[in-house]
């Protein structure tokens, strides 16, 4: 469990505004399952996700996410992961694979967390942001996540990584807009998914 409670470069929960909000958070709260209900709440109403706002700035590091108030859902989840871990929550990196849009390809990935709670093991969570059609919700131990993976092609991949995948990092690193990242949103199927995760240690979502 000690791998999804560091501080790392992108989860850089090190950073003093992170940890002063993530005091806040605590302070507000009773218990894990209460302060993880309010991170993930203070993170999906309150940092705008870039396309869904129009906003320009491509965020990846977790400070960079809360000092810009804006973030892609990887970006998002970079944030939400880092004021969990600074509460000492365990929590994790999930992806899905989803049409990009009109239910049909092109393909891309999806990010989302999974934080682990005592009562429930691990539980995902989409902080993505609300709006008409996405409703994400934390109601343990119901997931309520933003999106479902119904059409041909899409799926749940049921890792949950300690870091943020490399193919993503790289897009959001690279990326000088958010249209350019919009045009070019990283994709992964099964088979390269296993390559990944034989390369890296991940728990998986159920064990």
């Amino acid at each position: 469990m000690h791998e999804f409670l560091i501080a790392t470069e992108i989860v850089d929960f090190g950073d003093n505004a992170i940890r002063n909000l993530a005091q806040e958070l605590r302070q507000a709260a009773s218990d894990d399952v209460s302060i993880a209900a309010a991170t993930f709440r203070w993170v999906r109403d309150n940092v705008q996700h870039s396309l869904d706002h129009q906003r320009t700035e491509v965020t990846c590091r977790a400070s960079d996410v809360l000092h810009a108030g804006t973030g892609y859902c990887y970006a998002k989840s970079h944030l939400l992961a880092a004021l969990l871990r600074a509460n000492k929550i365990p929590a994790g990196f999930c992806y899905q694979r989803l049409t990009v849009s009109d239910d049909q390809p092109p393909y891309c990935l999806h990010g989302l967390n999974a934080v682990y709670l005592a009562d429930f093991g691990w539980y995902r969570i989409d902080a993505r942001g609300n709006k008409p059609g996405v409703d994400a919700q934390f109601v343990p131990p119901i997931e309520q996540l933003a999106f479902s993976t119904e059409d041909a092609g899409e799926m749940d991949f049921l890792e949950i990584w300690p870091q943020p995948l490399p193919i993503v990092l790289r897009a959001l690193q690279t990326a000088s807009s958010v249209q350019e990242l919009a045009n070019c949103l990283p994709d992964a199927v099964p088979h390269e998914m296993e390559t990944m995760r034989k390369s890296a240690t991940a728990s998986v979502l159920g064990d």
